[in-house]
């Protein structure tokens, strides 16, 4: 069906934006620019070897019973540090739950993330100091709540930019759909980035919409959409940069697609075996950001051994740390979960607590 008469509106490339190719070498993109200073390119090749190496970390503790649960971002580096290495630190951000490199690149140390998926009472420290929502477990709730930010800051006259993170998953819930919508009538301060990782746990990409891509929905919204190759940490830069621009001086929101890949399982309760095939995981392990990234720098005379070194060294040090934070760290008082809610406990809250404390009782 062609388009109306009269009637215009944003138009979305199919085609991802590349800078990088999946041999490391430039594309003949010339829209986006590549050029950033040898110290950022460095920077950046560290955040996400960073991530990678806490994220390993994190599974070790989940699987030595340390954590309840954990959702690895594997695969996903180059999307998050590329997405929020460009922005300014005091735009806010707005997690999902499989953000980790968010949160390295905001400089929140990786025992707060271990603390909230033990479960306890604060979910985890130092988010908010430094200008991030801490996760959200629940799907797509967090867009809602990027907006209203978004909406303040736009009525008190800031110049800060929010961004949701959410993913392929998120884009089927109602809670998305009312945040694409608020944030492009009010033209809202927002960005939109979606992480498709082609998986919504055990659903294919192809079963959560029938759109040609999750871009594309943003024109339904009234909104530009762009696609960004998520494997690459300076295309995600570069387009995460250019909506944050447009978001900053009144161009209202944006929906960013970055096109990446989920490497490990959902959560650490799950098994991909059983819904995805060894040849998809072969064919994407095979565009692994990290390793196209270094090929990168090392064809832009960029990478050192002494740049690996370090890195290496950095992440042993913070793998440390994570892991004596973590380990046999306190259990919090389970009677918090009730007091920290309502000034007066209500008698359903009050016999859940003592139908809790009988149950512990039980246990030891």
């Amino acid at each position: 069906m062609g388009q109306l008469p009269g009637i215009t509106g944003p138009q979305v490339a199919l085609e991802p934006v590349q800078v990088i190719g999946p041999d490391g070498a430039p594309t003949a993109e010339n829209r986006y620019s590549r050029d950033l200073p040898d110290e950022t390119l460095c920077w950046l090749y560290e955040l996400m070897a960073l991530t990678r190496e806490l994220d390993t970390e994190l599974v070790n503790l989940q699987r030595q019973g340390e954590l309840a649960l954990y959702a690895s971002c594997r695969g996903q580096e180059a999307a998050q540090i590329g997405a929020t290495a460009c922005l300014r630190k005091t735009d806010w951000l707005f997690p999902q739950y499989r953000e980790l490199g968010v949160f390295v690149a905001r400089g929140i140390p990786a025992w707060n993330l271990a603390a909230a998926w033990r479960g306890t009472w604060n979910g985890g420290l130092e988010f908010t100091a430094k200008c991030c929502a801490p996760i959200s477990v629940p799907i797509g709730t967090q867009a809602l709540h990027a907006v209203g930010a978004a909406m303040g800051a736009q009525r008190l006259g800031e110049d800060s930019v929010t961004v949701a993170f959410v993913g392929d998953g998120a884009t089927s819930e109602g809670d998305v759909h009312e945040a694409l919508n608020f944030a492009a009538v009010f033209a809202a301060p927002c960005v939109f980035f979606v992480q498709n990782n082609q998986w919504a746990i055990s659903v294919p990409l192809h079963r959560q919409t029938a759109a040609p891509s999750l871009a594309h929905k943003a024109i339904g919204y009234g909104m530009p959409g762009i696609r960004v190759d998520g494997n690459d940490p300076l295309a995600c830069y570069a387009v995460m940069a250019e909506a944050a621009e447009r978001a900053r001086t009144g161009g209202g929101p944006t929906l960013v697609e970055a096109v990446t890949y989920r490497l490990g399982p959902h959560t650490t309760s799950d098994d991909p075996t059983r819904y995805r095939s060894s040849a998809e995981h072969e064919r994407w392990t095979a565009l692994d950001p990290i390793p196209r990234y270094r090929s990168y720098l090392r064809n832009a005379g960029v990478w050192t051994q002494r740049l690996e070194d370090r890195v290496a060294a950095r992440a042993q040090r913070l793998r440390t740390e994570l892991r004596d934070a973590t380990v046999g760290a306190a259990d919090f008082d389970v009677d918090e979960v009730f007091t920290s809610v309502f000034a007066d406990l209500t008698p359903e809250l009050q016999q859940q607590r003592r139908a809790l404390r009988a149950e512990l009782a039980r246990e030891r």
